[in-house]
């Protein structure tokens, strides 16, 4: 047979395969209908359901609270009778604390077979007994909590003298997409073993307007509700991307926005807790904003950055070289674009660790290599937490800043930041303020601050004197 046969022959086998394709009734219907793409979708989500859920627990928390008696063997609950059947008469009898349990449940998922298990830190931030069911029936007690840490909501949980347990495998969060499937698994108002299908949203969400929170949120559309805390995010891997931690409602339900916590940032924190029972961060010691488009073209960079405000004397930034006015564009291999991206980077950083940190100075580029510092060694925001609820973060006026600012050393304590929308926000104060006295009691170090401020905590009002410039006035802020 010839050649130019063979490759007749051929041609004509390809023409009757793709005749043959066309004609077909099933290919027909199932190219109008996609039937069978949603089948596989189906299977796909099914699939997820079988290797996760047996390791999806229920996370039970007991609390016990110290209440005062009311009625003696009174069945009902005092401030429930008095709120809808209005104030009774009291035993003259003597009123006695009484203890009362209260039981709560979520979510959880077991990471290894011997125990260790993540939740949310709010899931048992109060409790005094956690236990954890598995969907085959076994409940275990005494449930130990490893570590928890608030900032980041996340908790490691641990089941004493265990083996053989299900367990799911961690994912990569930087690896998600937007529009990518997503699958939610928990137990959502006590109904165990639900499972709920979306995509992924949004990334980098943050919600808290606390300075100090670290936050890099997934946001999914697959329905979260309450009791999903602490349940995993999964992609159509099966494997662990997220753990369900909030809801943005309008009703206290479900409404299409669900938030989890990234698992990169969840495994910084766990490998943490389960070899020191706590989490320390990372400190650099910048003050630091974002660098928007115009401001960009001002400083002849063409993409954006974080631009440094202030660097903190004899800290890991100053040693390393940073200065004022440098631009942060990369650390290591991630790019930044966004202030968030630095803390939360720093912040899950273990003291001691040198990061390559990308710089544009005077329109160059260049890499410096800084040693990160511990947390605890900075002299910025260590605001108290009635002062970071008044929306400040502030620091001592030291040389440096009252060299910049044109201040007193010593005198009064320098505004770093102001979380936006707080009550010192809405009162118009400014990063670079200088607040001299709180309650008219001179305040010059972090330290005063904090304990002026925790004096004030039972009226929940606060008199700031502040400076700007030869400018001073009152301000007065109410406690939330």
């Amino acid at each position: 047979m010839n050649v130019l046969k063979k490759m007749s022959i051929s041609r004509a086998v390809v023409l009757m395969a793709i005749v043959c394709v066309v004609a077909s009734p099933s290919v027909q219907a199932e190219d109008i209908n996609g039937v069978e793409t949603l089948r596989r979708a189906s299977r796909a989500f099914s699939e997820v359901a079988k290797k996760a859920m047996p390791a999806v627990v229920a996370v039970q928390v007991e609390t016990v609270e110290q209440v005062r008696g009311g009625l003696l063997d009174s069945p009902f609950d005092d401030e429930f009778f008095d709120r809808f059947f209005g104030s009774r008469p009291r035993s003259r009898q003597p009123q006695q604390p009484q203890e009362r349990r209260r039981q709560g449940q979520a979510s959880g998922f077991l990471i290894s077979e011997d125990g260790y298990a993540l939740t949310n830190h709010h899931v048992i931030a109060q409790a005094d007994k956690v236990r954890i069911l598995l969907n085959d029936g076994r409940t275990f007690e005494n449930v130990e909590v490893v570590g928890s840490d608030e900032r980041s909501d996340i908790a490691l949980l641990k089941i004493p003298d265990a083996s053989g347990l299900p367990y799911v495998e961690l994912g990569n969060s930087d690896d998600l997409e937007v529009g990518e499937w997503v699958v939610a698994i928990g137990n959502p108002f006590g109904l165990t073993e639900t499972l709920t299908v979306g995509v992924v949203s949004a990334k980098g969400r943050r919600i808290s307007q606390n300075i100090e929170d670290y936050q890099a949120f997934i946001q999914t559309d697959a329905a979260i509700n309450p009791g999903n805390s602490g349940g995993p995010l999964l992609n159509l891997d099966a494997k662990v991307i997220g753990i369900n931690s909030a809801i943005i409602t309008g009703t206290g339900g479900y409404m299409g926005v669900g938030l989890a916590v990234p698992i990169n940032m969840a495994v910084m924190i766990k490998n943490q807790l389960k070899a020191t029972g706590q989490v320390q961060r990372g400190y650099l010691g910048i003050s630091m904003q974002n660098l928007g488009p115009e401001m960009a073209q001002f400083f002849e960079i063409e993409s954006g950055g974080v631009i440094i405000t202030h660097v903190e004397e004899n800290s890991p930034a100053e040693k390393s070289g940073l200065r004022k006015d440098d631009i942060i564009i990369g650390i290591d291999n991630s790019a930044i674009s966004n202030s968030n991206e630095i803390r939360n980077i720093i912040g899950f950083t273990s003291p001691g660790t040198t990061l390559d940190i990308k710089i544009v100075r005077e329109g160059k580029e260049r890499t410096l290599k800084v040693t990160i510092g511990a947390q605890e060694e900075s002299q910025l925001a260590q605001t108290s937490e009635l002062g970071r609820k008044l929306g400040l973060s502030i620091q001592a006026v030291d040389a440096e800043a009252a060299t910049q600012l044109n201040l007193t050393e010593g005198k009064g304590v320098l505004v770093v930041e102001v979380t936006p929308d707080s009550p010192a926000d809405r009162a118009g104060i400014e990063a670079n303020m200088v607040i001299e006295s709180i309650n008219r009691r001179q305040v010059n170090s972090v330290a005063e601050f904090n304990n002026a401020v925790k004096a004030a905590e039972e009226t929940r009002q606060v008199l700031l004197l502040v400076r700007t410039g030869r400018l001073a006035q009152y301000v007065l802020l109410r406690l939330p």
